[in-house]
């Protein structure tokens, strides 16, 4: 199944209104949006992609992100009613972006 484009096209315009530098790349079957060449935020399927403080992983509408029986440590998918309205995505990239200099960058290949 392709990624949600209208809610990565809301990623990209809470981007620009912010004025953050992004790149996106095409990963895990999804969308990943790239900040200071570290993954931030991404699309996967139709749910929302977030990279936050493993602290803040306890708001309803979220599960950790496991592809293969591991989670992912920092990762989180949203549910589609948990970014649905604007202030809910406002809240979650807000997050990602806050936690996205502490987070360690993938080793270069």
């Amino acid at each position: 199944m392709p990624y949600d484009e209208h809610l990565a096209d809301r990623i990209r315009d809470v981007f620009k209104s912010k004025k953050v530098v992004f790149e996106e790349k095409k990963m895990m079957g999804g969308l990943c949006f790239m900040v200071n060449d570290k993954m931030c935020v991404g699309v996967m399927k139709n749910e929302f992609m977030a990279r936050v403080d493993p602290a803040a992983l306890k708001k309803k509408g979220c599960h950790p992100m496991d592809f293969t029986g591991r989670v992912l440590k920092g990762f989180v998918l949203v549910s589609p009613a948990g970014v649905d309205a604007d202030d809910d995505l406002g809240y979650w990239m807000d997050r990602c972006l806050e936690f996205n200099p502490k987070a360690k960058a993938s080793k270069k290949q």
